[in-house]
């Protein structure tokens, strides 16, 4: 000790403070947190790949592999100030082009950016799984380019980058509507405008079940998601605060639970069985749910959350699949549906300004116009960005290339080493049996994305 001592060098022993490891440890925190929403891409690329066909293996794993980079580069370049520059009107920022400034309190520039970018590439991933097996490859660069770029970072400039939301008291702490509604919105657009794939619904109108080629890839990818979760949520906290991060984490993992047990609850009520894809869907949803608001609900007022956003996703599976949303994975349900959930549960549920806790209705109306006005923004917004692909590069894959599958097509060779087209039809048969596997059908769509 006493070498030690003898040659270190005073100016750096000075510079050792409280505030100064507090500082280190908030940003390694955060580092940390920032790894773990980024290996949610894995989650999702496997919970998207096992609900569909094993002919759109590797089209999938491409998408959630490029939309990461793609947001990593146009947030960085454009949505980084949009998001958090100076305000323009309380509308967007106008600063900080290039990642030319940033960064507060203990955290730098550098691990900020790298956190946020993870939830930009969150938004856009969400909506690739809601068109997936039919859209073409470079259409989705496009969209998801648009989506990282700008129209998310508006969104988080209303709320996050202190906008006219947060001035008007909008609460997401984590991104229930700022982060899943986004991405929900936009899927269930692109789905509409994309149409439904070959073969889902028949002769009569009624939809068909495509059941994907692997659960055990769907139910991993839902676990893998459920461990990222606690960096999206505790990581939000955005500093290395033991007591908030615990709050946040314990929060998130009561949801979860309540979401899964509920959906599969639900499901088992009307099947008669428990239904596998269902409460994966559960265990995504009450995730969706409490991400709003780990912070200010209670423990088992955020388990209560989750069930209900459980309940929530297995009617809201079965409603746009009867309109004719065709969603392979629920991603619109998961996310979007139950995003605005999420939201407007933090006016219902916080537990000082929440309705049912005796803080009134104030919470509860800044969080119903947050709803809205991110569903029309992102509404009007991504039609038009779907409506533009359409109409010039094309959006959709042609008919031959959905019913061999996308992988050969748009990439060049099948996913798997030996072809495995699970669910494709038959050499000759008509498009309208493409699509209809030879198993059972599973009584229920997909698990989320």
């Amino acid at each position: 000790m006493a070498v030690v001592v003898a040659f270190a060098n005073p100016a750096w022993a000075q510079e050792v403070t409280v505030e100064s490891v507090q500082a280190n440890l908030d940003n390694v925190f955060l580092m940390i947190c920032a790894v773990l929403v980024f290996f949610m891409q894995a989650g999702f690329a496997f919970v998207e790949a096992g609900l569909t066909r094993g002919k759109n293996v590797g089209n999938i794993m491409m998408k959630n592999l490029m939309d990461m980079a793609i947001a990593v580069v146009a947030f960085g370049a454009v949505g980084w100030a949009f998001a958090y520059g100076d305000t323009v009107g309380s509308f967007i920022g106008g600063s900080g082009w290039f990642l030319s400034t940033g960064g507060f309190d203990n955290v730098t520039k550098e691990v900020d950016f790298f956190f946020q970018v993870a939830f930009a590439a969150t938004a856009a991933t969400i909506v690739s799984g809601a068109m997936a097996e039919r859209t073409k490859f470079k259409a989705y660069a496009v969209y998801s380019l648009v989506l990282s770029a700008v129209i998310y970072p508006i969104v988080v400039h209303w709320t996050w980058g202190g906008g006219w939301l947060s001035e008007l008291g909008y609460v997401d702490f984590a991104g229930s509507g700022i982060v899943h509604m986004t991405g929900g919105v936009a899927a269930a657009v692109g789905a509409a405008i994309l149409g439904p794939r070959i073969g889902k619904y028949g002769p009569d109108g009624k939809p068909r079940a495509i059941p994907g080629h692997s659960m055990p890839f769907a139910i991993i990818g839902c676990m893998i998601l459920f461990v990222g979760w606690f960096g999206f949520n505790p990581g939000s906290v955005l500093a290395a605060e033991g007591a908030a991060v615990g709050v946040a984490a314990l929060s998130t993992a009561m949801a979860a639970a309540g979401g899964a047990l509920a959906a599969a609850a639900v499901s088992w009520i009307r099947g008669g069985k428990p239904d596998v894809a269902m409460a994966g869907n559960g265990l995504l949803a009450g995730l969706v749910a409490i991400t709003a608001g780990p912070d200010v609900i209670t423990t088992f007022g955020a388990a209560l959350v989750g069930a209900v956003g459980g309940v929530i996703v297995v009617g809201s599976v079965w409603l746009f699949d009867r309109v004719r949303i065709d969603d392979p994975v629920g991603a619109v349900s998961v996310h979007g549906t139950v995003g605005a959930w999420g939201v407007l549960a933090v006016g219902l549920f916080a537990a000082e300004d929440g309705l049912f806790t005796g803080g009134g209705f104030d919470l509860l109306w800044a969080q119903i116009v947050g709803v809205v006005a991110i569903t029309a923004f992102v509404g009007v917004a991504m039609t038009l960005v779907f409506l533009g692909i359409k109409h010039t590069i094309g959006l959709r894959v042609s008919e031959t290339e959905e019913v061999e599958g996308l992988d050969v097509h748009e990439h060049g060779y099948p996913g798997y080493g030996e072809a495995i087209h699970v669910g494709a039809a038959p050499s000759g048969s008509s498009p309208a049996a493409t699509g209809v596997p030879a198993q059972a059908p599973s009584p229920s769509p997909a698990v989320g994305k």
